[in-house]
Formats: C-alpha cells, structure tokens, sequence
C-alpha cells in the first residue's frame, strides 16, 4: 500500500493548474529593453505558463496610446488589454492598482482559477503575491533576474526569468537556416527597433557584443539545495523522483532554475550530476530516483552572496563622485575589473554582473534604474546617505523677568480700574478721650502754683 505522504504528493502534483494570467506591460517592457536590450515578447512568456498549467485569463495593463507597435502582438495572442489613461497630476503606480484589484476581485469570484502569473519585476507586488497565497493560490512571476526584486523572486511559488527564456528562443532561431523563410514575429519581437536588428543571414537577432550567453553557472553551486532536498524527501519517506525533486527544490527556492546551469530540461540537469558523480541515479523512464552521493562536506563552504559585497562598497566609495550623476552597469563593471579583480560574482550564483547589482540594490547598497539609451544607471544606495541625526531638543528658553504690577494703592473715595465708584468708606471711630486722674495729695501741705518772674528791663 502507498504511503500517504507519496499520495498527497502525486496528488499535489496531478492537480491540474488554472491560470490566470497579469502583466505589468510598462514595467516590463523597459526592463527587457533596458537590461537585455530586446523588445518584450508576451509569447515567450504565454508558452512557458503552459507548460505549467491551463491558461483561462490573460489581461495586460498599459496606456496602449504610447504603445501602438504592441497592441497587435497582444492581440495575436488574446491578451486583454486593459486601458490605463493617466491623470494630469500623474499616477505611477496607477496600473499597479488596477492589476491588485482586479487579481484579488479574480481570486474571490472565479473559484476555479487556482494560480495567478504576474509577469513584471516591480516589488510594489510582494504584498499581492503573500495575499493570493494566504487564499491558497499558485503564484508565479516572470521577469529578468537583472531588474526583478530578488525579495519578489524569493516569495513566489517560482520565478520564470526572461533571459532563460530568450536562451529557448535563441536556439529556435540558430536552427533556421539562410535559405529558410522570414521567421515568424512571436520569436523576434515586434516593433521596428527589433526588426532592423535582425540581421540577413537570420541566424543572429541583435549584434555580437549584445547576444552573448552568459556563461552557465558550475554544478558546484546547485549542489546545496539538491541536497538539501533530498534530505526533505527523505524525511517525509517519499521517493526522490524527477518531479518530486524539482517541486521539492522549487518550494524551498523558487529562483531555481536548470537553464542557468547550461541545461535545457530538468532530467539533463540530473543527467549532468551523474556524469559529474555528484548523485547516484538508477531507474529509467518515468520512475528515476535520485539519492545523495554521500560526500563528505567540503573544506570550504560555498561562499555566500553577502559576502561579496564589501569589495563592492569599496569601489563605489572610490567613484562616489562619478556615481553623483549616475554611472552605467558597463562603466560599473569596468571599475570593479580594475580595483578589485578578484571579485568574481559568478562564485557567489550570479550568471551576470546585472544580477549581482539587483542583488546589492534590495541591499541598499546601490540604486538602479533602467534607461532605454544607457542601459542601467546605477546611483549610489541609501546606505551611502545615512538619515540625518535628529535634531537636539530646543534649550528650554529662559522667559525675561516680567514685572508683576504691585496692587494700586487704595485711596478711599477714588474711583480705580477696578472699581469706578467704589463705596463710600465708614466712618472713622470717634476716639474717646480719657479724663485727666487726679493727683495724690502728700500729707497736709498742698503744692501751691508759684507766681511767674516778671522781666525786667
């Protein structure tokens, strides 16, 4: 009999997936343009959901005024187009608004609808991703690791990046031959930019310096999380099998992705370990397991993001100044070759120096920000510009000595302030005078009055 944690498990993974789908056009259209120097292709995005379920829903929200070279694309897919007018005073984050109510009014009234794809790089989402899980909903996002917030790639069931899809479409392209047929738009984009970039021969679509692959990460540095997959899987008492183990390493983080290691599909990744001796897999077809090899851990533990960071924080307080007004991600880079050579981003999971520089911006370090002639700008971060102190208390002041006004003499019968016709006073007691006592008499004699001297001349 079947264990019941390998039962929800299937279970789990046999539900079948209704997904709505919302895109951010604004946001993701100048953050493809600006970091990947590409047309945004909504088709590319469409075709990596369906791999992953039903789509039921697509709406899209832009001011389709100023985009009139996409409109047609949307509507070669049946994307909604949702209207977006701005007001006099600006509304930034109007179509942010409109694409969180209208997901949560989707989310209550619409039951079947059990997944929502939001494809854009804003963080203004994080809030609207945590709410749809809290109703049990899949979520998804799509957009490149170089301008999506890594704390939203971090909070998603899984994170579709842009690049490893342009990776699939780049193949598509390679195959067609010079004598082939013009190639169909949904591969190269829309839009007059994109089509004087595609080139004669039809085997490059933007030039060399511009379609290089980034170079695939090493093995090495997926080992951690499979691992530690592996180790949940066993816990649970499930077989590590193909799809249990990527589910498995999705729910634990839902940046991965075997195409940033080189591979196409999960099973070659697998097939990559075992040629490499990194895990043992037996079994064939669709019952391959996979266990642990049982290395002993390594000397060095793999470095850790953060740890590159202080290198970074030296070279941008060398060029402070330049940073002042803004400095490309190329100029960046070049600085960081210089002073600090032994910087490796690619060490610490980083595929591009763009993804390390979103890494550092949702660390304040730096602030990026897309631009459709310079590529990214990058600014100096909040870290560099610490709050100012708050301000000391105010001295208490010391009030000047006010002369109190004495109380006015009374005088009776003057009117005063106070009183204007004050009463008239009482009378004054009349003082008794007291009766002169007479004087002892001393024996028989009495003192007699002597006569008064008369002056003589």
């Amino acid at each position: 009999m079947m264990n019941l944690p390998v039962l929800k498990e299937e279970q789990k993974m046999q539900e079948k997936l209704n997904i709505a789908v919302f895109v951010d056009y604004d946001n993701i259209e100048i953050g493809v343009k600006s970091t990947l120097r590409r047309e945004f292709d909504v088709s590319l995005a469409l075709d990596a959901l369906k791999e992953r379920g039903d789509i039921v829903a697509k709406f899209a929200y832009a001011n389709w005024g100023r985009q009139e070279g996409a409109t047609r694309e949307m509507a070669e897919n049946a994307v909604q187009m949702v209207q977006r007018i701005p007001s006099p005073r600006g509304d930034k984050n109007g179509a942010d608004i409109n694409l969180a109510l209208d997901a949560l009014e989707m989310a209550f009234t619409h039951s079947h609808v059990n997944a929502f794809a939001i494809i854009s790089g804003d963080s203004d989402f994080i809030p609207l991703v945590n709410k749809l899980k809290e109703y049990g909903k899949t979520v998804f996002v799509v957009g490149g690791k170089a301008f999506t917030s890594t704390i939203l790639q971090q909070n998603c069931h899984e994170f579709i990046s842009y690049e490893s899809l342009l990776m699939v479409s780049h193949d598509k392209v390679a195959i067609v031959g010079q004598n082939s047929p013009p190639l169909p738009t949904s591969l190269l984009g829309t839009g007059a930019p994109a089509m004087k970039e595609f080139r004669k021969d039809r085997q490059e679509f933007l030039p060399k310096e511009k379609r290089q692959r980034p170079a695939p990460l090493p093995l090495e540095q997926a080992m951690p999380l499979v691992e530690r997959a592996l180790q949940v899987l066993e816990r649970r008492g499930v077989q590590p099998q193909l799809g249990l183990l990527k589910s498995t390493m999705l729910q634990l983080d839902s940046t991965f992705s075997e195409r940033a290691f080189g591979v196409g599909s999960f099973s070659e990744f697998v097939d990559r370990m075992k040629k490499s001796e990194l895990v043992n897999v037996s079994g064939h077809g669709g019952r391959v397991l996979i266990e642990r090899k049982g290395l002993a851990q390594p000397d060095r533990p793999m470095p850790q993001p953060q740890e590159a960071l202080p290198s970074l924080r030296d070279v941008l307080e060398t060029h402070r100044l330049e940073l002042e007004e803004g400095a490309s991600a190329d100029e960046l880079s070049g600085w960081v070759a210089e002073e600090a050579p032994h910087l490796d981003w690619k060490q610490f999971g980083f595929q591009e120096f763009a993804h390390f520089l979103n890494y550092a911006q949702d660390k304040l370090i730096v602030r990026v920000e897309p631009d459709e002639e310079r590529g990214l700008v990058v600014y100096l971060g909040a870290e560099f510009y610490p709050p100012a102190p708050p301000p000391a208390p105010p001295e208490p002041e010391v009030d000047e000595e006010v002369e109190e006004d004495e109380p006015q003499p009374f005088v009776e019968g003057q009117p005063t302030i106070f009183e204007p016709n004050p009463p008239q006073p009482p009378p004054k007691p009349v003082k008794k005078l007291r009766s002169p006592r007479p004087k002892k008499a001393t024996g028989d004699s009495q003192t007699q009055r002597r006569p008064r001297r008369k002056k003589t001349d």
